[in-house]
């Protein structure tokens, strides 16, 4: 199989490292020469600045589009209309109908179109998913979510919903299997162009919900959720993995093998385009996720409840 990747700065490098350690990269593809060439030498791969180059002179089966989110429905619609199976990184796109125009493209080219939610894919978070779908516990009934650290310096085209709280809109939608019907926001900015503060709630029948706090204002960082069953409270960390689980009888932690949550997505892509696995975020999924974003959005500037009727 051979994958290229569109976009190597900030997070893209983590990609590329483990495209290459699969053995399956075999482009790089950025604007900025200098970097394209570096990465493109690093790991022994043609390189390239343009994407008319890459499909001219690349045989190839799927591509990684890790490019600032206003640039993702360009690159995205040339690499389908090309018959390519796509990895588009979070959010799929900076507007929801850009997003339902590449599933239909998608579609219509029978290849596969994916976003990167890489919490579906850490290990705490399967944990948490199979305890639920069990009913281990009792029925899940609340959601809460703190993703906050220092202002990131290489985002600048979007603010903290569609960067961070983007991830626990998915996870939320993910562990209830549903989507939510009611979104209600407060957002603001200190220090960035766009929001880097915020707390959303998501409204689900039966009256669950998730709650998500986000910011780029707390100098450390912090990664946590918690999921309010009717028999138990289960409170884990996206980032060291562990996962501990409190009822009114004791409390029991779990620590499981730690693995990078990446490599185990960029896997499952792989995986999907050879027919292995369907185990990867549906392109209608990431469409809805930048649906509850702008929601979230016109929440906190009309300071109302937005109703959402999602598929």
């Amino acid at each position: 199989m051979k994958i290229v990747q569109i976009g190597a700065g900030g997070w893209g490098k983590n990609h590329t490292r483990i495209l290459s350690q699969l053995g399956v990269l075999s482009a790089i593809c950025d604007a900025n020469s200098q970097r394209s060439k570096e990465y493109g030498e690093k790991y022994s791969v043609n390189h390239y600045e343009t994407l008319d180059e890459l499909l001219q002179s690349e045989e190839f089966d799927g591509a990684f589009v890790v490019t600032p989110t206003s640039t993702h429905t360009e690159i995205a619609t040339k690499m389908l209309e090309a018959k390519k199976h796509v990895f588009v990184e979070k959010p799929m796109t900076y507007k929801s109908e850009d997003g339902e125009k590449l599933a239909k493209i998608a579609e219509k080219n029978k290849v596969i179109l994916t976003c990167g939610y890489i919490e579906r894919f850490n290990p705490a978070v399967d944990v948490v998913k199979k305890i639920v779908k069990d009913k281990k516990f009792g029925e899940l009934i609340m959601l809460e979510f703190h993703r906050e650290s220092r202002m990131p310096l290489h985002i600048k085209d979007v603010g903290v919903i569609y960067d961070t709280s983007v991830h626990d809109i998915d996870t939320a939608n993910w562990l209830f299997d549903d989507m939510p019907h009611v979104v209600f926001a407060r957002a603001g900015n200190i220090k960035h162009e766009h929001e880097d503060f915020a707390s959303i709630m998501l409204g689900y029948k039966d009256d669950k919900i998730a709650i998500i706090s986000s910011n780029w204002i707390t100098p450390k960082k912090v990664r946590t959720f918690s999921a309010v069953c009717t028999d138990a409270i289960i409170t884990s960390d996206f980032i060291s993995q562990e996962i501990k689980i409190e009822t009114n009888e004791e409390t029991e932690i779990i620590r499981n093998e730690k693995q990078e949550p990446l490599l185990l997505e960029i896997q499952s892509f792989l995986g999907a385009i050879e027919g292995k696995n369907d185990h990867i975020v549906k392109s209608q999924e990431a469409v809805n996720v930048t649906k509850i974003a702008e929601a979230a959005l016109l929440s906190s500037q009309k300071g109302i409840p937005i109703y959402l009727d999602l598929k």
